[in-house]
């Protein structure tokens, strides 16, 4: 039993109340900073969204890549528009949006990787690179342009078309995450 409460008497102990009282008001204190630091923008991701920034929109990758698939644009813009969806609190806005993403894909290419003795390779790497442009219509200083790239190794014997669905989704889950934490991190 807490010492504050009497059983003998069952009243509280007077003396032990103050404490109490500032307990309660330390939990008080504690839950109104928290919830404010949640209403700015931070967050235990380390995403640094200003209060002012509501809306993004992500225009249509073009596709200036030579081989890449044909489908390989629009699915880097849906891509990073469902990353920006499910991880931050921003809505999508395509008339007056506070942020926007317009992108190119500038490289899709297979280059032979790990070579072996003689002629060939052990390993083969589809490469992806993106131009991206990020566009801050609240603070322009916080705007970039940047090239992102990733890999997917695959074996040297195992053509490209039997891994090419499984090889673009995994680069394209890193290569939204990359423009993701340059455009919404502060590290």
């Amino acid at each position: 039993m807490p010492r504050w409460f009497n059983i003998d008497f069952i009243q509280p102990d007077l003396r032990y109340l103050p404490m109490k009282k500032y307990y309660f008001l330390l939990l008080v204190f504690l839950s109104l900073h928290c919830w404010q630091c949640g209403n700015n923008g931070y967050s235990f991701r380390g995403i640094s969204i200003p209060a002012d920034v509501t809306t993004y929109y992500v225009g249509q990758f073009k596709n200036n890549a030579l081989n890449a698939p044909p489908t390989l644009a629009i699915e880097t813009s849906e891509a990073l528009k469902e990353k920006i969806r499910r991880e931050s609190r921003l809505i999508l806005n395509e008339t007056t949006p506070d942020v926007e993403f317009q992108g190119t894909i500038v490289d899709f290419r297979v280059t032979a990787e790990a070579p072996q003795p003689g002629e060939s390779s052990a390993i083969n790497r589809l490469t992806i690179v993106t131009s991206v442009e990020y566009i801050n219509n609240k603070d322009e200083s916080n705007g970039f342009k940047k090239n992102f790239s990733f890999f997917f190794d695959f074996p040297s014997t195992t053509e490209l078309a039997s891994v090419q669905t499984q090889a673009t989704e995994d680069i394209l889950a890193q290569l939204t995450e990359d423009i993701f934490n340059a455009a919404f991190t502060n590290w």
